[in-house]
């Protein structure tokens, strides 16, 4: 996609607006006398637009996403959808309890609290952890800590790590390889051509249009690949097929790109993506419940999104990626690949904050927070937020049901409150 079209895309536009957002500021903070434990409401701010007087019903497989039925689709989407089981931890891993902390954001010229941010956004889950303790766990709209969450695109950063994990092990020789050496259905075509690296950079410089209008490129990928027919998924990205750029020069968002890098893997690896990540992730973190991974006709996991998983679960992921990788002393996923994952090359300026977007980087599919210090984002439409800070090991698990897949300065009061809870908890 050429200059014109890459403005039209609105995530980049998003994440942009993410910079108009105040320096969140915090005070010390006291504890709750409350028992440490999640905190359950059947309500949440529009609730009866979500659908409360009917129990948040799920509504049915294919159908446009109505209002009235977010919730419980972002809730039980693996009900509604084909996927793949992921199976909870053999010996699983317990997280300690913290009373709560109060916490105060400052945004759009109010200081709130962080009871004041549940009761303004849909959020469904909250939680805060600083490594091994939970500070804050929340539910909303009748929500538990048993429900599976989807993901959106917060799976593309699952499926980085796991290249990741591949090349460690020799099943990817190396990511300056061309797509076609593990995929040879996409021989000739332009993402055939195009480097692992490109890709998991969303630099290729092939077209690919995601706007969420309902006609875009990403709407055609959808549509191909959540029907139960039996397509070749290389087939079906081997569509997207005119090139606007070379490859590693300009920041792209398209979720084909990483469609393929799951392409990749499961050649690479003769290994489902979710059988994968259940070997070298999911059990060694020890995990609480079964999660899920949405598949298309052929049985290939989409890659770009639809994993599902619980709150806490979603939390041990990103205390594993606080801790560069390691866990309890065993290194899951190499350390150097999740710190250049994280990290902008100075050959990839245009990877960089204020660069790729008006606010975030880009790194191996994971968004790049400005600022001296390493910190990234899992983002998916709608709200769905994972935030890293490996130093503090702070993290921030957000799951939400927005109105719209994508809105004009969604992410700032996020950040705001994500800013607050480093400056006070951070210390």
């Amino acid at each position: 996609m050429g200059p014109r079209g890459c403005r039209r895309l609105v995530l980049p536009v998003i994440v942009a607006a993410a910079i108009s957002a105040p320096l969140a500021y915090a005070q010390d903070g006291q504890n709750s006398a409350r028992e440490p434990g999640p905190v359950f409401s059947d309500s949440g701010p529009d609730a009866e637009l979500y659908g409360a007087a009917e129990g948040y019903p799920v509504g049915t497989r294919g159908a446009a996403p109505q209002l009235d039925k977010l919730v419980g689709v972002y809730s039980h989407f693996d009900e509604l959808y084909k996927s793949r089981a992921i199976g909870r931890a053999t010996v699983p891993w317990q997280f300690k309890r913290a009373p709560e902390p109060s916490i105060a954001y400052h945004f759009d010229n109010q200081r709130l609290s962080i009871a004041d941010y549940l009761k303004r956004n849909p959020v469904t889950g909250l939680l805060i952890a600083r490594d091994d303790t939970i500070l804050y766990e929340h539910y909303q709209y009748a929500r538990t800590d048993h429900h599976r969450f989807v993901s959106q695109s917060m799976a593309k950063t699952l499926v980085a790590m796991l290249v990741g994990i591949a090349v460690s092990e020799g099943r990817i020789k190396s990511i300056d390889d061309p797509v076609s050496t593990y995929v040879p259905g996409l021989a000739g075509t332009e993402y055939g051509n195009t480097s692992i690296r490109a890709l998991l950079n969303m630099s290729s410089g092939v077209e690919f249009s995601e706007v969420y209008d309902g006609k875009d490129d990403i709407a055609r990928l959808g549509r191909a690949l959540f029907v139960d027919e039996p397509k070749d998924p290389a087939a079906v990205v081997a569509q997207f097929n005119t090139r606007t750029a070379p490859p590693g020069t300009r920041w792209h968002y398209a979720s084909v790109e990483t469609e393929i890098l799951g392409l990749v893997l499961r050649a690479a690896t003769g290994t489902p993506l979710a059988d994968y990540l259940h070997d070298r992730i999911w059990d060694p973190i020890g995990t609480e419940a079964n999660a899920s991974w949405a598949i298309d006709g052929s049985g290939q996991e989409i890659a770009f999104c639809c994993f599902n998983a619980t709150l806490r679960d979603y939390a041990r992921l990103a205390r594993l990626l606080a801790h560069d990788g390691a866990w309890e002393g065993r290194q899951l996923i190499p350390r150097q690949w999740l710190l250049d994952a994280t990290t902008v090359r100075p050959e990839d300026g245009h990877l960089a904050p204020h660069v790729a977007t008006r606010y975030f980087g880009y790194g191996y599919q994971v968004w790049l927070l400005p600022g001296e210090q390493r910190r990234f984002a899992l983002l998916g439409i709608r709200g769905q937020v994972i935030l890293v800070d490996p130093i503090s090991k702070l993290v921030m698990v957000h799951t939400a049901v927005r109105q719209k897949p994508s809105e004009p300065g969604a992410l700032r009061e996020p950040l705001a409150l994500w800013f607050a809870v480093l400056q006070q908890l951070g210390q």
